[in-house]
Order: structure tokens, then C-alpha cells, then sequence
């Protein structure tokens, strides 16, 4: 059966009609819980109290088995009718966001526009996965998989999709799930079943140093660093797949009268392809190796030679779902249900990680209106029609994916 019609037969259930009005119905709940949450700091590293107050919140949802894990991702079950124990529908937000510690995440609200850091992503999806539970509890929904709700840490830029690393290696459930959502971002009609891989590196070029005037002629670490990026930026990289680099982050040096002893300098490489970037990687350090025997080579070593010491600090896997995939077919019809059209793309979020492993798994919007994700004035609208309309389709996509699997 076509993915449009298993969707159109659930839209068509009573029980699937009962849990939209309580989607409906409950929507001003869901409002105040996305400022609640919004409110609530949940910088890198920083997650705690906030899957605290989530955990709270889940307790009143209907699911079972709700626990924190030693990593700090928060989840609750809902049964389905498949045996104890069989493979499980996971559906995902993450508790962290960019913005560090000290940040004003106060919710400022004009009308149904709501603005504050980190109120899209990804407050509004964590009050989703709370109203997705308790409307299929509403309308006394059945599926065939369970269905694992997760809150997780680690999402953001340096958390480096720590929660999720731990949920597939070491977690209870990392070895039943046969499909997983990552409810991620606002727009409805976005199907990312594409992960972009990173691979980030903090390089440190150490030298001796000495005074700018006196030890004038001997190697340093500055200049070899600026040779590095200059050769990094010759590279010409593949648009398809698409396959990028940066030079994001530089600070080192004492003051403008010395030679700096140490440079630092931070680096990003993506791509949505594991060959791809494994390549680039490769010719990256290897740049470097280059930059610091360049440097050795040109100027006096007598007080010492320059070093690069490269630590990773960043390392998300790649890879893709395949479109014929019930969980990207039935996505994309629940998409095309509520009149959006299906926009395919490759991201980095939480399902990279399942993507990596061979699970099929797709990133979705909660829904609704909104933009400026990752800047201060972030904001949402959450006018009522539009905000449910969105929510649907993550819930006609989980219901289908939950009765789809074996």
C-alpha cells in the first residue's frame, strides 16, 4: 500500500481524529509549555534542570518506564500491541541549545509571536513530543511498536550528539530501535534524511617565543598557522556532494612586542558523504604537517622548532536514509496530507547517529512558524491554526511509522 493511502486511512480513524482535537484543544497548554521550557537555561553541558522540569511534565503524559539515563537524556514508553520487548519507534527532541550560560532567555510576546534564544530549537519541539503522548493517550491510539519519547543532551555544537552517542552504545533500548524521528527546527514540510557529517579540530602551533626585536629570524607559530589556513583555502572541495570547510575560531600570542610561543586556530569540515569527508580530513592534517615542516624549514630553529598539536573535538558521522524508506515514504505523505510540499535536504542533528548505524531515520519540524534558530532573537508564531496543522504531520508520520514496522 502507497504511503498516501496508509496516511490517508489513519487521517480517517476516529481514534486519529480524537487525538487532533486533543492537539486542538490543549494548544494553549502547549504554548505555555514552550515558554516554560524556553525559560529554563539549557546552555551546552548545561541541560539539567531543564530535563528535569521535562521529566516532570512527562509524568502526566500517559507513557511508562520514564527514567534519565546516566548521560542525561530523559524518555518515556508508550506501549503498543506487539510483544514486550520487540523493536520500538523512537521520536526525539534535544533539551540543550547554542547560547552559553548568562544568556536572556526571557520569552518576549507580541500577539502570537513568541521571541527568545532557542525557542524553536528546541523548546518547541520538546512541548511537541509532550502533546504528541498525551494525544495519542486522547484518543486512545494504538500502534503496533512502542514508541520511545527522548529528551536529549548533547545536540548543540560542542555537546557533539553526546546524548544520542550514548542512547545507541550504551543505552537500555539501543539495541530495539528500528526507526527514529529527530524533531528539530520548525518547518512542517522538511524531510531531512540525510545526515552531514563534521569532523572539528583545535590545532595549537607551539613555538619557542622570544622578544619581536631581539630574537627576530626564529620560526613562529603564527606564521605557520596562517600558511595552514591559506593552503586549507586552495582546496576545492565537491559541490555534490556538498563538502565544506572553515577556519572558525583563532586567538594565541602575549603581546604585539613577542614573538607568540602558541596559536591556536579551531576548524570545521562537513559533507554529506563519510568518503568525502575522510578525505578531506586526511588532506587537512596533512596541511598542517606541511604548514609546521614549511615554517621549520624557513626560519632559525636554534631556540626550538614548531609543533601542532591537533585534538579533535568534534567527530558526527554521515550518511543517508534512502527515499523508498517507509519512515521518509510516510513522512513526506503526512507532509503532502496537511498541504505542505516535501522538501528533502541532508542536516546535522540527532539523527545522524542512527543514519550511521543503518537505522532509518528522519529529522522533522514540530510545526508552525518561525525563524532566526542559533540567534537572540529567535522567534515562533504560534497562531493556532497553522501551529496544529504542522503538529500533524509529525503525529500522522509516527503513527504510521509505529504501525509500519514488523
Amino acid at each position: 500500500m502507497s504511503g498516501d493511502r496508509i496516511i490517508a486511512g489513519i487521517q480517517k480513524s476516529p481514534a486519529y481524529q480524537s487525538a487532533v482535537q486533543s492537539l486542538d484543544r490543549d494548544h494553549d497548554r502547549f504554548v505555555n509549555e514552550i515558554v516554560a521550557l524556553t525559560e529554563i537555561p539549557a546552555p551546552p553541558f548545561g541541560e539539567e534542570k531543564r530535563g528535569l522540569a521535562w521529566r516532570a511534565l512527562l509524568a502526566g503524559s500517559g507513557l511508562t518506564d520514564i527514567e534519565t539515563d546516566a548521560e542525561g537524556n530523559v524518555m518515556g514508553l508508550r506501549r503498543g500491541t506487539g510483544a514486550p520487548g520487540g523493536k520500538l519507534v523512537v521520536i526525539s527532541a534535544h533539551l540543550d541549545t547554542v547560547f552559553p550560560a548568562g544568556v536572556d532567555v526571557k520569552v518576549k510576546r507580541q500577539g502570537t509571536r513568541l521571541s527568545a534564544p532557542g525557542i524553536g530549537d528546541d523548546s518547541r519541539g520538546l512541548a511537541a513530543l509532550l502533546a504528541y503522548a498525551r494525544a495519542l493517550d486522547a484518543g486512545q491510539v494504538e500502534t503496533k511498536s512502542d514508541i520511545l519519547f527522548v529528551a536529549t543532551v548533547g545536540e548543540e555544537g560542542p555537546g557533539d550528539l553526546r546524548g544520542m552517542r550514548y542512547f545507541f552504545t550504551k543505552g537500555p533500548y539501543r539495541n530495539r530501535v528500528a526507526a527514529f524521528f529527530s524533531l528539530d527546527g520548525i518547518d512542517p514540510s522538511r524531510v531531512t534524511n540525510g545526515a552531514v557529517g563534521s569532523k572539528r579540530y583545535r590545532v595549537t602551533f607551539k613555538g619557542p617565543g622570544g622578544h619581536s626585536f631581539g630574537a627576530f629570524g626564529i620560526v613562529n607559530p603564527m606564521v605557520a598557522m596562517s600558511k595552514a589556513v591559506t593552503d586549507l583555502y586552495e582546496v576545492v572541495p565537491p559541490t555534490n556532494p556538498k563538502t565544506t570547510f572553515a577556519a572558525a575560531v583563532t586567538g594565541g600570542g602575549t603581546s604585539v612586542n613577542s614573538i607568540p610561543d602558541s596559536a591556536y586556530m579551531e576548524f570545521d569540515m562537513r559533507s554529506e558523504s563519510a568518503v568525502e569527508l575522510a578525505g578531506l580530513e586526511k588532506r587537512f592534517l596533512a596541511i598542517i604537517d606541511k604548514a609546521v615542516a614549511g615554517e621549520n624549514a624557513a626560519r632559525s630553529t636554534r631556540a626550538g622548532s614548531i609543533t601542532a598539536d591537533k585534538k579533535q573535538i568534534g567527530d558526527r558521522p554521515a550518511g543517508m536514509t534512502a527515499a523508498h524508506a517507509d519512515i521518509v515514504t510516510l513522512t513526506a505523505a503526512a507532509a503532502k496530507a496537511q498541504g505542505y510540499r516535501p522538501q528533502f535536504n541532508a542536516s546535522s542533528t540527532d539523527a545522524n547517529m542512527p543514519i550511521s548505524l543503518g537505522i532509518p531515520a528522519v529529522t522533522i519540524g514540530s510545526g508552525g512558524r518561525g525563524d532566526r534558530a542559533h540567534a537572540p532573537d529567535e522567534f515562533i508564531d504560534v497562531e493556532k491554526g497553522e501551529s496544529v496543522k504542522g503538529l500533524t504531520v509529525g503525529l500522522l508520520a509516527l503513527i504510521a511509522t509505529a504501525n509500519a514496522q514488523p
